[in-house]
């Protein structure tokens, strides 16, 4: 795959940050936060068969590849739910890529288990079902699920709609293939290996990444948690100063 072929805005100037959406949505859902990161150069990101970007043959490894061949040599890879957990893979596999990762409300594995707080699987798999059902409600249905718990959430919803729209609407194969990740993925067992600094944002109110997650997480040396007790799943959408508040501060420590 060719550098040109991923979509890729790239904003600002100084040290390098990789910016990765989550499911259903594209990079737009980013652009509130450009004025507030104008000392970085920040890569946004329409992750494959999303916004602007082709689709991508395969599983999550072939969506890394093809990022991976798009990006700078070195960042600072920050994900947002489904996009953090691309990034986790990438701050793993790929350290000498990866000079510090941040994930905002996501989770190293999004299928609940017995002893994992999660998404349950009738959830995921009435997703998958309705995919080939209804696209746009499917979606809908989705930026919903983000936003509730929200004080703000009809805003929350109406905001991230009509940033999502500036763009073409995800391929629906990209869609099933997302959902996939989420449904099988299971990075837990790998998480040791991370020694990069790692920011994790959660909202106290998500629905899809339960705060619970946080003790279920390993503690480890280079880790923070910073936790937006009136967030929910979008916390760069509902509490955009909180979450710019302490993202910008742990930026700062990195450069």
């Amino acid at each position: 795959m060719s550098q040109s072929q991923l979509h890729i805005e790239s904003i600002g100037q100084g040290p390098d940050v990789v910016m990765l959406h989550g499911w259903g949505v594209n990079s737009a859902v980013f652009t509130p936060l450009q004025g507030a990161l104008a000392k970085y150069r920040v890569h946004f990101v329409d992750l494959p068969g999303f916004g602007h970007s082709p689709a991508v043959n395969g599983d999550i490894y072939d969506w890394l590849n093809a990022i991976l061949e798009a990006v700078p040599e070195q960042a600072i890879w920050t994900g947002w739910s489904l996009g953090g957990l691309i990034a986790t893979l990438a701050a793993i596999h790929h350290p000498q890529r990866v000079s510090a990762l941040c994930t905002i409300a996501s989770s190293p594995c999004f299928m609940a288990g017995e002893d994992w707080p999660g998404i349950p699987e009738k959830v995921l798999s009435q997703f998958a079902q309705q995919l080939t059902q209804d696209l746009d409600k499917t979606i809908e249905r989705f930026l919903a699920i983000q936003a509730m718990g929200s004080e703000t959430a009809k805003g929350d919803i109406k905001q991230l709609r009509e940033l999502v729209l500036t763009k073409p609407q995800a391929q629906q194969t990209a869609l099933a293939q997302g959902l996939a990740m989420l449904e099988r993925v299971d990075l837990r067992a790998e998480l040791s290996q991370i020694n990069q600094p790692w920011l994790r944002v959660w909202g106290r109110l998500d629905g899809l990444v339960p705060r619970r997650m946080i003790k279920a997480m390993p503690q480890l040396p280079q880790s923070q948690d910073l936790l937006l007790h009136k967030a929910s799943h979008a916390p760069f959408i509902s509490h955009q100063q909180e979450f710019l508040d302490g993202f910008n501060l742990w930026l700062d420590e990195q450069v």
